[in-house]
């Protein structure tokens, strides 16, 4: 138990010491929350063993959103091929594993049920240990797995991606506690409807990405980054919640006004899009920074002081954190308070099996219960799904009033 608390707060090197490593396992994650099927194996060093990812962008994108029936049933005639690709890339026996990690929650209940069912059937064939897993919970705990020396418990993590936007402090494996999260829409799927009203989707280079991504890279082209701009969302409420539909709302506003003014044709987009999406990234960035400013003073309090005896962390994660410009004002922010930051590499941002299995890992690691999860029809999925504990009444009560820090552009 000594080895396992070191893991929690200061990295996996502690306990590689204590006979963990010599005794080299491999854990299988299953993720199908939405519309990713990955696939993964992930050893107790934190070593990807093998990545299997199949994506229906291109799928959904023709349809305009994500279409539960129909990623469900992509789920299901894919999955299986997936887990065969894992094997043979790990170049493992089905034997070899030691443990199967599956989300459970939150996520799309058509698309969870696949992957659940699918983990049960190869857990009863091979006799192996079943390990739910929150979807955000992975999100949050990714960046362990390859800064493990870096970050330690407790840590502070911002969570943003088509979905979901939380702020929380991350203890280890279901424990974590919530500071904030969004009233409404999050900021992937903010992008992702603004882009979409925007056009830009006409355009052939964007053809196939998602909104954020395709706003991100339209930004770089703008010639006055500063000619749009948004109202603050939440600006008088001293919480660390967030509220993306009000940015949404204006920027179609904004658009509409543009298109008038341009008579832009039903199937054109303004000429200064550019201009525009640099606009928009500014806002989220100011919003997110300005949340998540909150929590970082939230967590500093000296009668709180939820960093504990480690250096002050900040990640991260989630699809969003893909986002360059976004990050590095993130990244600005947390280095005004001395704080250290982090994201996982990118193809680890967006939903994948890696995180599920790394998830899975870290319960092996520290809770010895774990490996004797063989109940496997008492684990069922959970379309919502909340967090150990909540501060979010807290932080409001402070009413922490911060000197803000600007984006960098």
């Amino acid at each position: 138990m000594h080895a396992l608390r070191n893991f929690a707060g200061n990295g996996i090197a502690n306990v590689f010491g204590c006979g963990i490593r010599r005794r080299l396992s491999y854990v299988l994650g299953i993720e199908t929350s939405c519309d990713d099927t990955g696939i993964a194996i992930v050893d107790t060093t934190g070593r990807v063993i093998a990545n299997v990812l199949e994506s229906q962008q291109e799928f959904h994108t023709r349809y305009g959103g994500i279409i539960p029936p129909r990623a469900q049933d992509l789920h299901r005639a894919r999955i299986e091929s997936a887990y065969q690709r894992c094997m043979e890339a790990a170049q493992l026996k089905p034997d070899q594993l030691t443990a199967i990690a599956v989300t459970t929650r939150p996520g799309l209940p058509l698309s969870l049920l696949v992957g659940v069912r699918f983990a049960r059937h190869l857990a009863r064939r091979l006799q192996k240990p079943l390990l739910p897993v929150h979807h955000m919970e992975a999100h949050a705990l990714q960046a362990r797995m390859e800064h493990p020396e870096q970050i330690g418990y407790p840590f502070l993590c911002l969570l943003a991606s088509g979905g979901h936007c939380q702020l929380v402090v991350a203890n280890g494996p279901g424990r974590l506690t919530l500071l904030g999260q969004t009233l409404d829409d999050a900021p992937g799927e903010a992008f992702d409807k603004i882009g979409r009203r925007l056009r830009l989707h006409i355009l052939p280079e964007y053809r196939l990405w998602n909104g954020g991504r395709a706003i991100e890279h339209a930004a770089q082209l703008a010639s006055d980054p500063l000619a749009y701009e948004f109202p603050l969302p939440l600006a008088q409420q001293r919480n660390c919640n967030f509220s993306f539909a009000g940015i949404k709302n204006n920027s179609f506003r904004a658009i509409r006004a543009r298109e008038r003014a341009e008579r832009t044709p039903p199937d054109g987009v303004i000429s200064n899009y550019g201009d525009f999406c640099a606009g928009l990234l500014r806002s989220v960035s100011r919003h997110l920074m300005h949340r998540t400013q909150r929590a970082i003073e939230y967590c500093l309090l000296p009668h709180r002081q939820l960093f504990g005896d480690t250096p002050p962390t900040l990640v991260m994660s989630g699809g969003v954190a893909n986002n360059d410009a976004i990050y590095a004002n993130i990244e600005h922010l947390a280095a005004q308070y001395g704080c250290r930051s982090f994201r996982p590499s990118k193809r680890y941002c967006s939903d994948n099996g890696v995180m599920i299995a790394w998830h899975g890992v870290e319960q092996l690691l520290q809770d010895k219960e774990a490996s004797t999860r063989y109940d496997y029809d008492s684990i069922d999925i959970q379309g919502s799904a909340g967090f150990a504990e909540s501060h979010e009444e807290a932080v409001a009560a402070a009413a922490i009033k911060c000197k803000w820090i600007q984006p960098l552009v």
